[in-house]
């Protein structure tokens, strides 16, 4: 076993601040730096304001706090990170293609394999490389050969060590985590891996598997808790239609041991950096193997989501007498969940884009998301022109200034805070029949109906 005392990030994003920290916490004799090419990030991390770091993670600012300057850091020099580093995680991100052969559905790999000739072009010294990204299967074979044919003389072994995080409790399933999936051909890099993760994980629950059987699980489990959404999301359709009760209905199914109780609750829509991307790239993996079948199943799980996203805004239109021209739509939430500032494939994206095609003004508020943000995120699907997004959509520093006057309210992140606001005061101030749609069902609908809203909910 190789014992490491310095490790290189590189991607200070999502997967790599959170796991890097924790990994640092629990490691105080290693050395890890996070490089990234991006400036203004590192900045964001080094902040001495803790509440300007670039990810908001319950629990993140203390380990950062605990940790950075003294054997945590954040940087842009990222040749001599890769130099000095025994180890190094690669853990950058891999949108799905939007050019040539897969565009869509297929992972865009450049970043890995500019990471790879990077760490090709640098190293001196042997290395172990780890795949932090989500990659599909057999990624780390252009990863090897890439690596091993630098003629430099350097030894690298490549591991495999999906994340399995979920935004708003990364940190806490980073410190309990149900398990730590290692894959890779050398027991002696896979056992310099699982030593570090030993400090604090029980080695009952470090798995090591070969490298493809790593990869691949990542997706999978991606695609099978995504299947569990799209499933309640259906079965939500028809209760509304044969008034059985979505939440009844949930219930009753996860009291079952077999089926269990979570990722069953009806939504809008699941979003989040991972279950649309990962999916994809398993019916693209699917159907490059002939197996159209397979692809199929799979790609009708995302089918079925874009579905209850177009259904709840043309629910929304119908009901608010088939127009919202002209018609202030108050938009609570659009974090793609609650406890994350990260707005990645978020419901209320598409969402507020279709109302905004129906000449609608919406007003958002979200805790933890910036105007900014909301902007970026409209004028990336290329709908219309920033301008007329400037002109539609609105943030308000308050839910109060954000549902003033609004003939709707439409419910799509599930922050806790909602459920608190004083519901009789927005009743009073909103355009008369007033409306709330709650796409996250976190509202009581008795409670709501008696203040006199008119009160519709996902699966009921």
């Amino acid at each position: 076993m190789k014992l490491i005392k310095n490790i290189c990030c590189i991607g200070a994003g999502y997967v790599g601040g959170p796991t890097m920290a924790v990994i640092a916490k629990n490691n105080p004799h290693i050395n890890v730096t996070i490089v990234d090419i991006n400036a203004d990030r590192i900045a964001a991390w080094n902040d001495e304001d803790l509440s300007k770091l670039p990810i908001y993670e319950p629990g993140l600012a203390d380990i950062v706090k605990e940790t950075r300057g003294k054997n945590l850091f954040f940087s842009t020099d990222i040749d001599t990170a890769i130099d000095t580093s025994e180890m190094i995680f690669i853990s950058v991100n891999t949108p799905t293609k939007t050019y040539g052969k897969g565009k869509g559905m297929a992972a865009d790999l450049k970043y890995i394999e500019l990471c790879a000739r990077n760490i090709a072009d640098v190293a001196k010294t042997d290395k172990i490389v780890v795949e932090k990204s989500t990659l599909p299967v057999r990624t780390a074979e252009a990863i090897k050969s890439i690596l091993h044919n630098t003629g430099n003389h350097v030894k690298f072994d490549i591991l495999s060590n999906p994340e399995f995080l979920a935004e708003g409790t990364a940190v806490e399933d980073l410190l309990s985590p149900d398990r730590v999936l290692i894959g890779g051909e050398s027991e002696e890099a896979i056992e310099s891996l699982a030593n570090i993760y030993r400090s604090w994980v029980s080695p009952e629950k470090i798995l090591k598997t070969n490298l493809w059987s790593s990869e691949l699980s990542k997706l999978t489990a991606n695609a099978f808790l995504a299947q569990r959404i799209s499933s309640i999301n259906a079965i939500s359709e028809l209760c509304e239609l044969t008034e059985a009760n979505i939440n009844e209905v949930a219930k009753a199914i996860g009291m079952d041991s077999r089926i269990g109780s979570k990722f069953l609750k009806a939504s809008v829509g699941f979003g989040g950096s991972c279950f649309q991307k990962d999916i994809l790239n398993l019916v693209y993996i699917a159907r490059s193997y002939n197996l159209h079948a397979v692809a199929d199943y799979w790609e009708q799980v995302i089918i079925m989501n874009d579905h209850q996203k177009r259904r709840f805004s043309d629910r929304l239109i119908k009901t608010l007498y088939n127009t919202v021209s002209g018609k202030k739509i108050g938009f609570l939430g659009w974090a793609f969940k609650k406890d994350t500032n990260d707005t990645r494939e978020s419901a209320a994206i598409y969402v507020a884009d279709h109302l905004v095609s129906e000449q609608a003004h919406i007003a958002v508020y979200d805790p933890k998301v910036s105007a900014v943000k909301v902007q970026t995120d409209l004028n990336y699907l290329n709908s219309r022109s920033e301008e007329d997004n400037l002109k539609h959509v609105v943030t308000a520093t308050n839910p109060y200034d954000a549902l003033k006057d609004a003939h709707a309210v439409a419910i799509m992140t599930e922050w806790d805070e909602f459920k608190t606001y004083d519901w009789h005061k927005i009743y009073t101030h909103m355009k008369k029949p007033a409306f709330i749609f709650d796409g996250r069902n976190i509202l009581d609908k008795h409670t709501m109906e008696t203040i006199g809203f008119e009160y519709y909910a996902i699966g009921q």
